[in-house]
């Protein structure tokens, strides 16, 4: 488990994207962002066992994001995390399916509850999506860190991740959505 700052000039903030490789190396391109750590977050275990890959049952894959508050905001990263995954998919992310890949925004604050709330209504309003965001908001909870081999993944293994993004939908998706947002003329209000 990690603790919710990693210094005193940094801030955090935890997301649910689906598969945490690709959250992460989305996330990292985000300037002002210092470190992006794959994990997962859900309640501890009764019997004090953390969740692993082959066994994170109850518990969704996961990133902490840590940032320069001065450089960017919680607001801009939570735009930034909307553009980059299927904010209407209830089942899950592009290839992995179930709850553990359930998409969420987790706040700290009622500031971030709030900021989170407006953003999920105007991306509603902006109509770039056929059916309304089902992005879950909810309280941050406990985050433990992936395995040593899922931190940046996407550097530590290019070919492999470029052929999984790609094979997977996403890049695809992401690309289509910025081309929405390009022809409707669509930006997030600041």
């Amino acid at each position: 488990m990690t603790n919710n700052t990693n210094d005193l000039n940094t801030k955090t903030a935890v997301y649910a994207g689906g598969c945490f490789w690709c959250t992460e190396s989305d996330l990292r391109k985000v300037p002002g962002v210092v470190d992006v750590i794959s994990g997962y977050v859900g309640e501890a275990r009764p019997d004090g066992s953390l969740p692993s890959y082959e066994n994170h049952n109850g518990f969704r894959e996961a990133v902490r994001v840590i940032y320069d508050p001065v450089a960017t905001n919680f607001k801009k990263l939570t735009q930034f995390f909307l553009d980059h995954i299927d904010p209407t998919d209830a089942g899950g992310q592009f290839y992995d399916r179930g709850s553990s890949y359930k998409t969420a925004i987790y706040y700290q604050s009622p500031e971030e509850k709030t900021f989170a709330e407006s953003l999920l209504k105007e991306l509603d309003e902006s109509a770039i999506y056929e059916k309304p965001a089902v992005v879950d908001l909810l309280p941050e909870s406990s985050f433990f860190n992936a395995e040593e081999y899922h931190q940046k993944y996407a550097e530590k293994n290019p070919d492999h991740y470029s052929a999984y993004k790609k094979g997977s939908g996403r890049a695809d998706f992401e690309a289509k959505t910025c081309s929405i947002r390009d022809q409707k003329g669509i930006n997030w209000r600041d």
